[in-house]
């Protein structure tokens, strides 16, 4: 099973929404949301969090690593 990190700043282009609810079957999603950006559209399961909000930059980079795939929109 493939595990996706999606970094969602305020210039995420419109491409981001369609990508991520595009996921493989059986993926691992998180979506790390920047900036007080909305949720785009997302599979079912998949995971949404907010830097400062409950997550520091400590745990940011543990979930860096244990990442097979890390896209920045």
């Amino acid at each position: 099973m493939a595990r996706y990190l999606h970094h969602v700043g305020p210039d995420a282009g419109a491409l981001a929404g369609p990508v991520i609810a595009g996921a493989e079957p059986g993926a691992e999603i998180t979506v790390l949301l920047l900036d007080g950006r909305a949720a785009p559209p997302m599979p079912a399961g998949a995971r949404v969090l907010r830097l400062g909000d409950g997550l520091d930059y400590a745990e940011l980079l543990d979930l860096v690593f244990a990442s097979d795939h890390v896209i920045a929109w």
